[in-house]
């Protein structure tokens, strides 16, 4: 980043100012009446070269007013990707926004202070900035001036700083607005943009000084959640922004220490701040006086864990990590059998290097598309504010029916009910040349996209990353997981020596066949328990009948197929026709299940952000762990490690205090905490000791004594 370390900030201020004066000048003078609009907040950006601008502007009246009124405008930002703005204190570099208004070219002012919506910190080079990377909306309140009629035209010459990692660019803007005078309807994007504002304090923050630390009480009740929090102090050169900041609760009262700046002088005291409260940008703004500060209280952990991306490990351990977790997701129950028949159909007598290798690359092309779908639809629904997190398709009811469907016809079909050749892993070993190639691309996106649920070893930490890093960077690890699934089949593809291994085709492989049905099968059981638990037992029940009826339409087509008579398309017919009817009658039969009647041999609390607080301000030791039933490693380290006897006792006798944050239905507070954590799904395990202190994440696979010697302090 081009860096202004604050000594000089004001001469380049000065500099930078009168040269896009200057340039506003001849700007305004392009302005014509008819670039006025009649709408009450309808923007024009008339000045040369605006499109040229990293951060796009648009100055929006709320509605009309009357003469004298008090009309609130936004000033609209939206950054291109991988660029940001500042907050009003823009940090250690930088520069803040200035802005000059004018009405009929005569010179006015607001009617009150710019109002910005709670920032986020950026960290370069050691240097902390209070910045915008995503599109955000300055309030400005305006007095419309008395005697107007028809419309008001409000001109606005804007400056602003513009930055990425690496490079700044000075940018400007000339907008206008018409105020419409008159009443009407108010502009419906006014209410999101409040939202994002922080809400005002009914009463003033006390700050003392001591030594080189500023202390700040907040009055702020203790049963209130605090989670990720960072205190931005408007006045410049008052505290070390990049320094770290403590927070502690003594009663009612947040008490937050920092570390004053080294450059400060005697009379840069602090007049006000923001206090961002968790990931999600809630915040308080308050005013701040000298006064009585108490003395520290039970510690408050606020670091977001992995919630930096400047805290991540080097891009080539990530994409290893992801390669290595695609890889071991290979073992799952629902994708060995996939795996496994295809691999076999390669050692297929008669099968050409050539064939072999278009069948592996294929492969590979179909499970590296759905991995990156499925990334590149996370990403997607994430910068449109969606809480999702990993494996978000499995907490969408229809998308777990259509794969219990999907998974009963392939059971089918593996036990020989009816013989589908397209996904390529039938016993029938024709299907060669463009076929064959199909049906390897439409296994691999099978394969992938029931593989990717659960996050394991090495994948978790890879995929939390990709919530965290660019796209472009986040697309390269989904892209390496899914070439971790597919390298197992590439290599026996591409490699004759291994292929040469692979056992001979002959009658056994029908009873392989009907064995790898097994565990489909209990996939497909799996599917439909987990449909009860999202939808309800209704809905269930109603994935079961259709599946019944899939079921009786397949076993009518083996019969042709046995027989030799055509039934194709009156199967795909038949089978269209309970598309539409699952369309149309599961989303009615959907209920949201009761509560979990399961025993919990741990006692355990449902997570909220209260309840963990409330758990560490009594000084006990916290396991909080995170799970959803569509996760199988979920389930495995709760048989053999948490619901055990022994860690019950273990627990009992430490006091230890159990949340439990059940994900297996889209829960947006678990997944900003998840996010906060760094972990893109679950299961995630934390471990906090008793008297406070920072939390502690565990493996992601837990042996039968983890838990209880944890307890013990061992």
């Amino acid at each position: 980043m081009t860096l202004i370390p604050g000594g000089y900030r004001v001469a380049v201020a000065n500099l930078w100012h009168g040269l896009m004066a200057a340039l506003a000048g001849l700007m305004l003078a392009g302005v014509t009446a008819a670039q006025m609009a009649h709408a009450q907040g309808e923007v024009m950006t008339p000045a040369p070269g605006q499109a040229r601008n990293h951060i796009h502007a648009e100055l929006v009246a709320e509605r009309p007013a009357k003469p004298g009124e008090i009309v609130w405008l936004a000033l609209h930002f939206t950054p291109q990707p991988g660029w940001h703005g500042y907050w009003v204190n823009p940090g250690d570099a930088g520069f803040g926004m200035r802005l000059e208004w004018s009405v009929f070219d005569v010179a006015v002012r607001a009617a009150g202070p710019e109002q910005y919506p709670v920032p986020e910190t950026l960290v370069v080079g050691g240097l902390m900035n209070h910045v915008y990377n995503h599109e955000y909306a300055v309030l400005v309140p305006f007095q419309v001036p008395d005697g107007g009629q028809g419309v008001v035209p409000l001109r606005l010459h804007a400056e602003w700083l513009a930055c990425t990692d690496t490079t700044c660019v000075p940018e400007q803007a000339n907008l206008q607005v018409a105020i419409r005078i008159g009443s009407g309807p108010a502009d419906p994007r006014f209410e999101g943009w409040r939202a994002r504002l922080p809400a005002p304090l009914d009463r003033d923050a006390t700050y003392a000084m001591a030594g080189d630390r500023l202390r700040i009480a907040v009055p702020y009740p203790a049963s209130a959640p605090v989670g990720a929090a960072h205190l931005f102090i408007a006045g410049e050169r008052v505290v070390d922004y990049a320094a770290p900041q403590s927070f502690s609760r003594n009663g009612d009262t947040l008490i937050v220490t920092l570390k004053r700046a080294h450059n400060v002088v005697t009379d840069n005291n602090p007049k006000g701040a923001v206090l961002r409260l968790n990931e999600a940008g809630d915040g308080l703004v308050f005013a701040l006086k000298p006064g009585v500060v108490p003395p520290d209280g039970v510690p408050v952990d606020v670091a977001p864990k992995g919630g930096d991306a400047a805290s991540l490990p080097p891009l080539p351990v990530l994409l290893a990590m992801a390669l290595a977790g695609g890889l071991l997701l290979n073992i799952m129950p629902c994708v060995f059998p996939i795996l496994s028949l295809k691999a076999l159909s390669l050692a297929r007598a008669g099968e050409s290097e050539a064939q072999a290798r278009a069948e592996g690359l294929a492969y590979t092309a179909g499970v590296v598309v759905a991995c990156s779908a499925l990334g590149a639809g996370l990403l997607a629904l994430r910068a449109g504010g969606e809480q999702v997190g990993w494996a978000f398709q499995l907490q969408e009811p229809g998308v777990v029916a259509a794969l219990f469907l999907l998974a009963l016809a392939i059971t089918a079909n593996l036990l020989g009910l009816f013989e589908f050749s397209v996904p390529g892993f039938v016993s029938r070993v024709g299907g060669g040349g463009r076929g064959g190639v199909n049906g390897a691309f439409a296994t691999g996106l099978l394969a992938a996209f029931v593989a990717t649920p659960c996050t394991g070893p090495f994948m978790a930490s890879a995929m939390g990353a990709a919530l965290l890093l660019p796209v472009g960077q986040a697309m390269a690890l989904f892209v390496a997981l899914g070439l971790g699934i597919s390298l197992p089949f590439l290599a026996i593809a591409v490699v004759p020596a291994l292929r040469r291994r692979m056992p001979r085709p002959g009658a056994w492989m029908g009873w392989f066949r009907r064995i790898m049905a097994v565990p489909m099968g209990l996939t497909a059981l799996a599917l439909a328990w987990l449909a009860s638990r999202l939808g309800g037992m209704s809905f269930a029940g109603a994935s079961v009948v259709l599946g019944i009826v899939v079921l009786a339409v397949l076993a009518m087509l083996g019969d042709g197929q046995r027989r030799g008579l055509a039934r194709g398309r009156l199967a795909l017919g038949m089978l269209a026709a309970v598309a539409v009817c699952a369309a149309v009658i599961l989303p009615r039969t959907v209920r949201a299940p009761g509560a979990d009647s399961t025993p919990d041999l741990l006692n355990a609390q449902p997570f909220s952000q209260d309840a963990l607080d409330q758990a560490r301000s009594r000084g006990k030791p916290v396991f909080l762990y995170f799970t959803a039933d569509w996760c199988l490693s979920c389930k495995v380290n709760e048989r053999v490690a948490i619901e055990r006897e022994s860690t019950r006792d273990a627990f009992a006798k430490a006091g230890v205090v159990v949340l439990k944050g059940d994900w297996t239905r889209r829960d947006p507070v678990i997944t900003r905490f998840l996010t906060a954590q760094g972990a893109a799904g679950v299961p995630l395990y934390l471990w906090y000791p008793a008297g406070g202190g920072a939390a502690r994440p565990l493996p992601q696979v837990l042996t039968a004594d983890s838990l209880s010697q944890l307890a013990q302090g061992r």
